[in-house]
């Protein structure tokens, strides 16, 4: 067993936590293979995949199997010590819907010693960019094609004039009515004013549900001298048409220059996807790690996917700053398990496949391991889907866990730049940098063209935490600075998805 604290010799297994009944194998253990936790041994009475649980004693049916500290389900049947626990003898603790009690709990912030800075881009109104791009953003899905050749086009026309030119095709903005409208166009707004996007060209169709007036009105006040905006059934060729208003726009850009700026300028969002049982003790602590240094400078983080909140919420309810935080996070997660009910799903069917594959058995592991993400920073605000966030500190976001629509929830909010951490891969990128953050080695070492950084040197015992923590945030700082690239953006794997929850025409 190994707490993580020290770098050394890779463990067989850790315990995340002294009241936890099971440890999490390191790497496929045989049956007969005997493991030393904490000067106890413990013979393994099965094989067990690397990322899976063991039982360090007994279990009883009914008893209840704890990690994190916390329960993450109960024993369907007896485990000896050494046995492997997984789908086939724990389930899921938690069902229908929970009262909530704030508990409040405080921490100093622990501010670094000086103030760490980046090369940003300095937008009108103070908020800081970390790329000066052009950005395509459709009213439609009808104009996609369109929009996508005018990005090629404007790509090679002005490449070196600035950082990128890019398009976000949606299928969406005709025939939605109500919440998904309204969801299109909150999403839409936010591309719009968003910092990283030095002009933007807004690309409509003429007929559509999603009317350019009314988006450009949500979007707010945008510097006039970088937007461009017009309906293709207005010109003859909306493609020349959309390359002469790029141009416009990168005139109107080519003078923007990166500034040094306070690390409290930054804003974070935190993702995890594709996640495994090393997730919650490697990358994600990791992350949470800075987190707290981001939101103890003053800067922004990010956390969404809600449902993956489900039975560690209580935890992020208790860091609420005030009774009002309080009441907006208990207001979202029952408003999400009320969505699910709507539908006729169950409130706690997860995790995924692939997670069950990765050692994540129930819900409440995957959740107490998912929020880690967000260290132990005090929650300071509550965003509901699409709202900006105008703060610094830890924001929890209304959005789903999928992937997609969560990442493109936190760009929209403002967020600047994505840490995506990952057990099994995943290639997704976003319109901000999206650094990938590997949980095992394994992974790292297989897909280098989707991994930033990696987590599993903590597992191997080749770094401690805070050491891992400080190159992380070096890195962070660097793709902010763009002295480097995140892997997405070397690869061109930058996209959105809208969450769609009602009617279509």
């Amino acid at each position: 067993m190994s707490t993580l604290t020290e770098a050394g010799a890779k463990p067989q297994a850790v315990r995340i936590h002294p009241a936890d009944n099971v440890v999490v194998a390191t790497e496929a253990l045989p049956a007969g293979r005997e493991v030393v936790v904490e000067g106890e041994r413990v013979v393994l009475r099965e094989d067990v995949p690397a990322g899976h649980k063991v039982a360090v004693r007994a279990l009883e049916p009914g008893d209840a199997v704890v990690k994190y500290g916390f329960p993450i389900g109960v024993a369907t049947e007896s485990v000896p010590a050494g046995g492997w626990v997984h789908s086939h003898n724990l389930r899921t603790g938690l069902s229908g819907t929970l009262d909530y009690r704030y508990e409040p709990v405080r921490r100093a912030a622990e501010l670094p010693a000086a103030m760490p800075t980046f090369m940003g881009y300095r937008r009108p109104g103070g908020r800081v960019g970390t790329r000066n791009e052009v950005w395509i953003v459709n009213t439609v899905g009808c104009v996609n094609t369109a929009a996508e050749r005018i990005a090629r086009a404007a790509s090679e026309r002005f490449a070196g004039r600035v950082d990128g030119v890019h398009a976000f095709s949606h299928p969406y903005g005709c025939s939605q009515l109500g919440d998904d409208l309204a969801n299109t166009r909150r999403v839409l707004a936010g591309l719009i004013r968003h910092p990283n996007a030095g002009g933007v060209l807004v690309l409509g169709l003429g007929c559509e549900n999603n009317q350019m007036a009314e988006l450009l009105a949500l979007a707010g006040e945008v510097d006039a001298a970088r937007i461009r905006f017009f309906n293709t059934q207005d010109v003859v060729d909306e493609v020349e048409e959309g390359i002469g208003r790029v141009e416009e726009l990168v005139r109107a850009m080519e003078g923007d220059r990166r500034v040094e700026c306070p690390a409290s300028e930054l804003v974070l969002g935190h993702k995890c996807g594709g996640s495994d049982g090393f997730s919650g003790i490697s990358a994600n602590p990791l992350v949470g790690r800075i987190a707290d240094r981001v939101t103890a400078l003053g800067g922004g983080v990010i956390l969404t996917e809600v449902p993956e909140m489900f039975g560690a919420e209580q935890l992020l309810m208790n860091r609420a700053a005030g009774e009002e935080v309080f009441r907006g996070v208990v207001e979202m997660v029952n408003d999400f398990k009320e969505y699910f009910l709507r539908h006729g799903q169950p409130v706690y069917e997860n995790p995924s496949p692939g997670n069950k594959a990765g050692g994540l058995t129930t819900l409440e592991e995957k959740s107490l391991g998912a929020i880690q993400k967000g260290g132990r920073a005090t929650v300071s605000r509550v965003l509901r889907y699409g709202e900006p966030a105008s703060t610094g500190g830890l924001a929890l976001l209304e959005a789903p866990g999928n992937d997609g629509v969560s990442c493109t929830a936190m760009v929209a909010s403002g967020a600047t730049l994505l840490l995506f951490t990952t057990g099994r891969g995943t290639p997704l990128g976003f319109p901000v940098p999206t650094l990938k953050i590997a949980s095992n080695s394994a992974i790292a070492a297989k897909k280098p063209h989707w991994i930033d950084f990696n987590a599993g040197a903590l597992l191997d015992g080749a770094a401690t935490l805070d050491a891992l923590a400080d190159e992380l945030l070096e890195l962070v700082l660097d793709v902010a600075s763009g002295r480097r690239l995140a892997n997405n953006e070397k690869h061109g794997y930058r996209e959105i998805a809208i969450w769609k929850e009602g009617v279509t025409l």
